[in-house]
């Protein structure tokens, strides 16, 4: 096996970013095994920005949409590659506030590590939302606040056991939502190749352009729904949280991150060609699964509520991935003296608790939401989140850029796992986003989140001023230290 650089994590130096100066808890378990790790990067492409987001997106946009997201895609695919050849030169928990501390400096470790972990908070009330209203689908009378707070409780007891359970959940619930989304497709195709079912009458190829031509409402109603495509890829990078406690980072990583084209060719451009093939995009709504409709509409028994199940599956497979990272950020940051140190202990299973628990404490937030406004929760928290995940991806390929003229100048080691064309296709990533971020501003409705985003940032301005004035050491840029692993 080839040796590759690997950052230590604070708690094998010991300790010595932590601001009292005391050694953490032991490490993390490395307990994701390869098909974990492979299987929660699969479920990181498939979440509820597709399940339920889509429905919205098709009446805004029509069957364009479909470009929509495989443009987006594109620069998805090239956001990882820049994260995995970091990941591979220095695999540690909490990557992308890591590199952003190296290569940015401490502000910018700081900053983005508290972002991601708002981003996975919010995230994980817009699938506690998005939950409650897929129940309600079976369970009309039972308030939405309820649901949400049931879920909420069940997968926080999940994740303080061990990794190792948290990986064996999420292997399962990405294989639901796997298996169904192939069952879907392949039905679609029935449908429109034999023309079965309610639907094969109507279903055919021509649906993507007979209705008003595959731009109906313009490129520019297409364009604006870039925002709500990027929300669902949220969650693929969740694959760099995983490397300080994957088994293999240097085989498991670069696999994960390779697949990732078919995925969204799959599971996105895919699903989504087929179902509106067999269902005129007029017929689908906002708030209502495009999926469930389609099932729905090709009447196949019980086929509809299986959807329901399985997009039920994709909420609480992200809401579980966001309890599992946000702990994992929040340590990271105790580790440098950017949070409070009691996050930078372990449970007896090796979990990050209490980070663990601070977080669904604010994801009940989401519960209160369902509970005042429960018709307009999901799209509050789905800007925030997008705002939160931009950040994340700009801070990515910034760190990607600046490590590569690193290597270009001989300062640091060359990963095993470069991105093709270097940095240039960073590039055009941290210029798509930039555009999607004023597409953001531009719309009236979503342009809530940048006054969020504002407040945020102010007031983590202001948690670095105090922290720099009690503990000048915390914000002065420390070089990393590694170790070979073969």
């Amino acid at each position: 096996m080839t040796s590759v650089q690997v950052g230590k994590h604070d708690d094998e130096r010991g300790g010595n970013g932590a601001a009292d100066g005391d050694a953490p808890e032991e490490g993390y378990e490395r307990g994701l095994g390869s098909r974990q790790v492979q299987m929660i990067a699969i479920g990181g492409a498939i979440g509820v920005g597709l399940f339920l987001g889509a429905g919205a997106n098709i009446a805004k946009a029509g069957p364009s949409l479909i470009l929509m997201y495989a443009l987006a895609g594109v620069i998805i695919f090239f956001i990882m590659r820049a994260l995995g050849e970091l990941l591979l030169y220095r695999p540690v928990s909490g990557s992308f506030a890591e590199y952003s501390r190296e290569f940015l400096g401490p502000f910018f470790g700081y900053f983005t590590g508290w972002t991601y972990w708002l981003m996975w908070v919010v995230t994980g009330m817009a699938e506690l939302t998005a939950a409650a209203i897929y129940v309600n689908y079976w369970f009309p009378q039972i308030p939405q606040w309820v649901t949400a707070l049931v879920f909420l409780v069940v997968l926080f007891v999940a994740n303080l056991i061990s990794v190792k359970l948290f990986g064996e959940i999420e292997f399962w619930f990405s294989m639901v939502k796997v298996t169904a989304l192939i069952g879907m497709i392949v039905i679609g195709l029935g449908v429109l190749t034999f023309g079965f079912s309610s639907a094969g009458d109507t279903a055919a190829v021509s649906n993507l352009w007979a209705i008003d031509g595959f731009f109906p409402k313009g490129i520019g109603s297409s364009l604006m729904t870039l925002q709500g495509v990027m929300f669902a890829y949220l969650a693929v990078e969740l694959v760099g949280v995983t490397a300080g406690e994957s088994e293999n980072p240097e085989k498991t990583l670069p696999k994960a991150i390779n697949t990732l084209p078919w995925r969204i060719a799959l599971f996105y451009v895919g699903a989504l060609t087929v179902i509106l093939c067999v269902v005129k995009w007029t017929e689908f709504a906002p708030g209502v699964s495009p999926f469930v409709a389609a099932f729905a509409k090709i009447g196949i028994p019980a086929g509809a509520g299986i959807v329901n199940f399985v997009v039920l599956t994709a909420a609480l497979s992200s809401c579980n991935s966001g309890m599992y990272s946000t702990g994992r950020m929040l340590r990271t940051l105790a580790d440098n003296g950017e949070a409070p140190r009691i996050f930078n202990k372990l449970s007896s299973t090796r979990t990050p608790a209490f980070g663990i628990t601070l977080s669904v404490l604010f994801m009940g937030v989401g519960v209160i939401l369902n509970y005042i406004v429960p018709e307009k929760a999901f799209g509050y928290v789905v800007s925030v989140a997008t705002a939160a995940g931009i950040w994340t991806w700009l801070m990515i390929l910034i760190s990607h850029i600046l490590y590569r003229r690193a290597v270009d100048a001989g300062r640091l080691p060359a990963s095993p796992f470069p991105a093709p064309g270097g940095s240039k296709f960073s590039w055009v990533a941290v210029v798509f986003l930039l555009f999607v971020t004023c597409l953001i501003a531009y719309d009236a409705e979503s342009r809530v989140c940048l006054y969020v985003m504002a407040g945020w940032a102010a007031a983590l301005g202001v948690g670095w001023a105090v922290l720099k004035s009690r503990n000048p050491e915390v914000t002065e840029r420390r070089e990393p230290e590694f170790e070979k692993v073969n």
